[in-house]
């Protein structure tokens, strides 16, 4: 019997994720035949048989995570002759750490194997030529290393489909010339679509998941409002002097901080989240508000630990340095986790109203849009006022629309009337 070990496929590997199998168990495999295909961080590999015979045990599940040196399968081999120790040669190495994806465990077991090393294509393309009904050992690849692409399957596709319209039709007329005109049309189309396909990893990856899990769990709801800023960019300018002074940059975002925070100490629910295994709901009193920061990585969400005790310069110098460090890579976990309402600030780059997801387990989130002048009506006149528009998603299993809308509406008296909003800071 012959145990087939997870071999590392690529630099430092240390698992991999069983993708899909393509035999079962009691399937009779010939040498080389594809077995598994597996994704590691840096590369997805095609797995081969190292011998010839009968499959015998699977013990893994397909999107099981399995540690490298770990038995995936075993094989009864013909004749019961075991199969050569593994030993991956160089070439193969290196082909998996280029990240191209194939790794043939035949090869690995059996150096001498190594000149029948199939075409270089990824698990995806193969899958492709299979459905395709085409032999991909038929392909010319244009990839780097000549790796195989879906635009050879497609071109191959088309040349062959063309070399069968090469024939005399019923009134012995040759279409050679209609062949060729159309070929050259169908390779001028799909040059122009050409695609790329980035593995979701990382940071991305997390996100991603981050967002399906908010989304599945929370019913969201969103409510839009406006806000007229004349009055708090006078505030602002006004205090210029004193940041200065202080080396601060103030923006808005502070004081859209401190009203937040006066608003959810009036409207517990949403500073709140809710236990789906105790089925309780967790009112908080302290009050932990994320920034989402857009970096190169993707959103982070750096957090401001107990708000209401700070300063709208304080807050203003976290908000700065926190944004610095993420965008740097630098933060630490501490400073990314226990928020207890989000805030989105979009309005830099634009946009009117959006619909942003909450960042679980929070009750709700606040984007914040891009400030701009506007015709309104005052008094019955038309007026232009500096306008902006915020965009409250909220849990609507905690939270009323009813209750949102007063929400947004403290909000907005208190940054509409900004020394009301000093007078209520605590």
């Amino acid at each position: 019997m012959l145990e087939f070990k997870l071999p590392d496929v690529g630099e430092g590997m240390h698992e991999g994720e069983i993708i899909q199998w393509l035999i079962k168990e009691g399937d009779a495999v010939t040498q080389d035949q594809p077995i598994v295909e597996v994704q590691t961080d840096k590369v997805n590999a095609e797995l081969t048989a190292p011998a010839a015979g009968v499959v015998k045990k699977i013990f893994f599940s397909e999107g099981d995570i399995v540690e490298v040196g770990t038995t995936i399968f075993t094989i009864q081999v013909e004749n019961g002759m075991p199969a050569p120790e593994t030993d991956m040669g160089e070439e193969e190495i290196q082909a998996a750490q280029s990240g191209d994806v194939k790794v043939n465990a035949g090869h690995i077991t059996s150096k001498p194997h190594l000149e029948a090393v199939r075409v270089l294509a990824t698990p995806f393309v193969r899958q492709m030529a299979r459905e395709m009904k085409i032999d991909i050992e038929q392909v010319k690849g244009s990839g780097p290393a000549g790796r195989i692409t879906e635009s050879d399957l497609k071109q191959f596709k088309e040349n062959h489909s063309i070399t069968r319209e090469n024939v005399y039709n019923n009134d012995n007329k040759i279409l050679q010339d209609k062949a060729t005109m159309k070929n050259a049309d169908r390779a001028k189309r799909l040059e122009n679509e050409w695609e790329e396909r980035i593995l979701l990893k990382g940071i991305r990856k997390k996100i991603a998941e981050h967002m399906v899990k908010s989304v599945s769990t929370i019913p969201h709801v969103t409510h839009v409002d406006e806000l007229e800023m004349d009055r708090l960019k006078e505030f602002k300018n006004q205090l210029k002097a004193y940041s200065d002074v202080k080396d601060i940059k103030l923006t808005f975002l502070p004081f859209f901080v401190k009203a937040i925070v006066i608003a959810l100490k009036e409207f517990k629910t949403l500073n709140a989240s809710i236990d789906e295994k105790t089925n309780e709901i967790i009112l908080k009193n302290y009050y932990h508000i994320g920034i989402a920061t857009n970096t190169k990585e993707g959103l982070i969400v750096p957090v401001i630990k107990h708000a209401d005790q700070k300063t709208i310069f304080q807050l203003a110098d976290e908000i700065r340095k926190l944004a610095t460090q993420a965008r740097e890579g630098k933060l630490s976990i501490d400073q990314i986790t226990g928020s207890t309402f989000t805030i989105s600030n979009v309005g830099p780059i634009g946009g009117l109203h959006a619909t942003p997801i909450i960042n679980y387990p929070e009750a709700a989130i606040l984007a914040l849009h891009k400030m701009e002048h506007r015709m309104v009506v005052r008094d019955l006149e038309g007026v232009i006022r500096l306008m902006m528009n915020m965009s409250l998603s909220f849990d609507h299993r905690l939270i009323d629309g009813v209750t949102a809308v007063h929400f947004t509406n403290r909000i907005k008296e208190l940054l509409e009337n900004p020394i009301r909003l000093v007078v209520e800071m605590r």
